[in-house]
C-alpha cells in the first residue's frame, strides 16, 4: 500500500498531519464570518497558508517539500481536473450557444417554470450523472445550461442550483462508470453491478426525499415564481440536445469522461458553427458582434491576445483546478505523515458490534471527504485497510460496506462551503443574471443530507447489511 512510502515525522506525532486541514478550515471559518460569504479564489489563501503553516511543524523539509510536489502532481490529483478542463470547455460551448435560452423558451410553451422546473432539473441531472459517472461534470452541464433557463422562468436560483448538484451526487453515487463505485465496489472485492443493484434502494430513497424537499421549499418561496409568458429564443439552438444527446451515450458505451467529452466538445463546436450559433474564428471583430466564436483573436501587434468560447470554458474551471492541486497537496502531508492511520485506529477501538462497526466505517469516510473535500480519496483510505476487515469481523456483507463508503462519501463533500463541487458551482454563476454564494447553495443540496439521514437510518434498522451474503463474490472478495 502507497509502496511502503517513508514516513514524514512531525513534531507532535502523527495527529500533527492534520494541521493543514485544521488550519485551511479555521480560516475559512474567518473568511465566512468577516467577509459574510466565501469565494472560491478566497479559498486559495487558506489552502495555501494550510501548506506554509504545516511546513514549520514537519522535521524534515526537504521531504515535506517532496510530499506535497507528489501529491499535487499525483495521477489521482490530475485524473479530476483533466476531467474538469474537458467538461468546462464542453458545458461552454452548450452555454454560448443559446441552449439555456431554447430550454427556457421551450419548457415556458409547455407551461413548465418555478419549482417545477427544479424537480425536472434535478431528475435531468441525476439521469445525465447516472449516465456519464461524473458529479463535476454534471454540475458544468447543469449551471451552464439548466441554471440560466430555470433563473429566466422563475425558479429560486439557490434551489435550482442545489437540485443540479444533487443530481450530480446521485449519479456519482449510483453510476458503475463512477469512480466512487469502482473504488468502493474493489476495495471490498465484490462487483460493481453487484453493488448497483443493491445501492438502488438507498439511492432512491434519498432521491425521493429530494424532491419532497423541493417542493416543499419551492410552496414556501415568496419571491418570483415565474408568470413568464413569452420568452424569446432561438429554436434553432436546440439542435444542440443532439451532441448533448451523444455524449451521453459516448459516456455510457465507454465508461471514459474524457473521450465523451472530446467527441461532444467537437460535434457541439461543430454543431453550432455549421447552424449560425457560434461563429468558428473572429479577427478583431469589432463592436457589432452578436454571436460568439470559438476562436477570436483582439488587437494589434504585441496588444494582441486570443480568447474566445474554448478559452473562456478552460479559463473558468482555473479556480476549482488551483484549489483541488492545493488540497491534493494536504492530502499528501496527511496520508505521510500516517494521520489517517492515526484516526482509523482510534475509530476503530470505539467500534461495538454491527451498528458499531457502521457507524464507524460511515463516520471515518464522511470525516474524510470532508476534510478533503473529495470522495474517492476517502474510500480509498477506508475501504481496503479499516472498512473490510472490519465488516468482515462483525460479519457485514461486503456489499453493504461498498454502499456505505459510496453513499456517505457523497453527501458533505457534495454540501460542505469549501468543497470543490460548490466552488465549482457557484463559478458558473459568477457572470451570470444571479450570483451565488457558497453559502446560499449548500442549504439546498437536499440529497445529501438525504442520503446522510437514509444511511444512519439505514445502520440504526439494520437494513442491507446481508446483501448478497450469498453471493460467490463475497468468497472470493474475503480472499482478496
Amino acid at each position: 500500500m502507497d509502496n511502503q512510502i517513508k514516513k514524514l515525522e512531525f513534531y507532535g506525532g502523527e495527529w500533527m498531519s492534520f494541521i493543514p486541514f485544521i488550519v485551511f478550515l479555521l480560516l475559512i471559518v474567518m473568511t465566512t464570518f468577516i467577509a459574510g460569504s466565501i469565494s472560491d479564489g478566497a479559498l486559495w489563501i487558506p489552502a495555501f497558508m494550510a501548506l506554509i503553516i504545516a511546513f514549520f511543524f514537519a522535521k524534515d523539509k526537504k521531504y515535506y517539500s517532496e510530499v506535497i510536489i507528489n501529491g499535487m502532481a499525483s495521477k489521482e490529483a490530475i485524473i479530476p481536473v483533466v476531467c474538469w478542463i474537458f467538461a468546462g470547455v464542453f458545458s461552454r460551448i452548450l452555454r454560448e450557444s443559446g441552449l439555456a435560452g431554447g430550454i427556457a423558451g421551450m419548457a415556458a410553451s409547455l407551461g413548465i417554470s418555478g419549482t417545477f422546473f427544479v424537480i425536472v432539473s434535478f431528475i435531468a441531472s441525476a439521469i445525465f450523472a447516472t449516465a456519464s459517472g461524473t458529479g463535476f461534470g454534471t454540475i458544468a452541464a447543469g449551471m451552464g445550461v439548466l441554471y440560466p433557463a430555470g433563473v429566466a422562468l422563475g425558479a429560486h436560483p439557490a434551489l435550482l442550483a442545489g437540485a443540479i448538484v444533487s443530481g450530480g451526487a446521485f449519479g456519482d453515487n449510483l453510476a458503475p462508470v463512477s469512480d466512487t463505485t469502482i473504488c468502493s465496489a474493489t476495495s471490498q472485492g465484490v462487483d460493481v453491478p453487484g453493488v448497483v443493484k443493491s445501492r438502488l434502494k438507498y439511492a432512491l430513497t434519498a432521491a425521493g426525499i429530494t424532491v419532497v424537499g423541493i417542493i416543499i421549499f419551492g410552496m414556501m418561496y415568496s419571491g418570483y415564481t415565474g408568470v413568464v409568458g413569452t420568452i424569446d429564443y432561438n429554436s434553432t439552438a436546440l439542435i444542440m440536445l443532439v451532441p448533448v444527446a451523444i455524449t451521453i451515450w459516448m459516456a455510457v458505451k465507454t465508461g471514459d469522461i474524457i473521450i465523451a467529452t472530446t467527441f461532444g466538445t467537437v460535434l457541439a463546436g461543430l454543431t453550432a458553427v455549421f447552424a449560425g450559433l457560434i461563429d468558428f474564428i473572429q479577427i478583431d471583430p469589432g463592436q457589432e458582434v452578436t454571436k460568439k466564436a470559438l476562436f477570436r483573436v483582439v488587437g494589434e501587434g504585441l496588444d494582441r491576445t486570443v480568447d474566445g468560447v474554448i478559452y473562456t470554458g478552460i479559463n473558468s474551471m482555473i479556480q476549482v483546478v488551483i484549489l483541488a492541486i492545493l488540497l491534493f497537496g494536504s492530502i499528501a502531508i496527511m496520508r505521510a505523515g500516517q494521520g489517517d492511520v492515526k484516526l482509523l485506529e482510534a475509530i476503530g477501538k470505539i467500534a461495538q458490534g454491527p451498528k458499531g462497526a457502521e457507524f464507524s466505517i460511515s463516520g471515518m469516510t464522511i470525516i474524510l471527504s470532508s476534510l478533503m473535500g473529495l470522495n474517492a480519496p476517502a474510500i480509498l483510505a477506508v475501504g481496503a485497510s479499516f472498512a473490510k476487515p472490519l465488516s468482515k469481523k462483525h460479519g457485514i456483507s461486503p456489499y453493504r460496506t461498498a454502499n456505505l463508503l459510496d453513499a456517505t462519501s457523497c453527501t458533505l463533500v457534495y454540501s460542505l462551503p469549501w468543497t470543490p463541487a460548490i466552488i465549482y458551482t457557484i463559478g458558473f454563476t459568477r457572470d451570470g443574471i444571479h450570483p451565488l454564494t457558497a453559502m446560499e447553495v449548500t442549504p439546498f443540496v437536499f440529497y445529501a443530507f438525504a442520503m446522510l439521514a437514509v444511511m444512519f437510518g439505514s445502520i440504526l434498522l439494520g437494513i442491507g447489511r446481508n446483501d448478497n451474503m450469498d453471493s460467490k463474490d463475497i468468497k472470493k472478495g474475503q480472499t482478496a
